[in-house]
This record gives structure tokens, sequence and C-alpha cells, in this order.
């Protein structure tokens, strides 16, 4: 069983064993929980986010929601939502969009650049995402 605690580091080789990860990771997230992924472009967020809703029982495709900004995916776990606010301006862009409510009824959220969201969340995991020599680092900054 996967322990990660604010301060713990990963260093993750591949695309495949991200997906692992997320898979692992998400055992250790309660219901409902709010997870934000940062990190440069390229570091890996949706390829976390496709391990983590498949563990939760979806087997369809889990793409970035860049465009459409919000993605409810169905689990027998319970909804996955999945955010890109790359491009939001304004919280409240999401909010309007019903982001409250479905982050409160959805099984585990994932919020990808999430920053105008912190303070609304603060129980939320935070996972920063980065190049590496060996691979990609993951770091649980909360």
């Amino acid at each position: 069983m996967l322990s990660m605690q604010p301060g713990d580091t990963l260093l993750i080789e591949d695309e495949s064993a991200q997906r692992a990860f997320g898979a692992l990771l998400s055992a250790q997230l309660a219901p409902h929980t709010v997870l934000f992924l940062e990190g440069e472009l390229g570091a890996g967020k949706t390829t976390l986010t496709q391990g983590l809703i498949a563990a939760l029982g979806f087997e369809g495709l889990v793409s970035s929601p860049t465009y459409a900004l919000m993605q409810l995916y169905p689990t027998p776990q319970g909804a996955a939502l999945h955010v890109d606010a790359y491009r939001v301006q304004h919280a409240q862009e999401l909010y309007e969009m019903d982001l409250e409510r479905l982050s409160e009824e959805a099984r585990l959220s994932i919020i990808e650049w999430g920053q105008l969201f912190y303070g609304d969340f603060p129980e939320s995991w935070l996972l920063k995402l980065e190049h590496d020599e060996q691979g990609r680092r993951i770091t649980r900054l909360r």
C-alpha cells in the first residue's frame, strides 16, 4: 500500500509506471478528495490522471479536458471529475460550471493547473510533477 505524505518525492521511470502510480494512489485517496496536479506541460498530469481514473473502474479513454475545461467519468465507485484550469482566468468561470457541486459529489476530483482554487479546497492534496533525468519526479506538497 502506498503511503505518500506531504514532502515525499517519488521518481517515476516512464508513462506506464506513472499510470501504475496513479492506480496505487487512488486507493489512498478518501472518497470526495480533491487532488491538484501542477507541473510544466508534458510532465505527466494527464497520464497520472489516466491511472487514477482507471483504478476506479473506468475503462474508456481519459484525455485532458483542455477546451471543455471539465470532464466527468462514470466509474463503479462514483464519478471522477477531471478539470483542466490552464485557460481559466477567474475562478468564477468554473464555479458557474458547477465545480463546487460536482466536486462534492464526485468520488475523486482531479484539477490540473488549479492554483486559483487552492484556498477553496484546504483539505486537498497537491502533487507537483517535474521532468527528471530518470523520468519524472512527483512531490506531494500538501
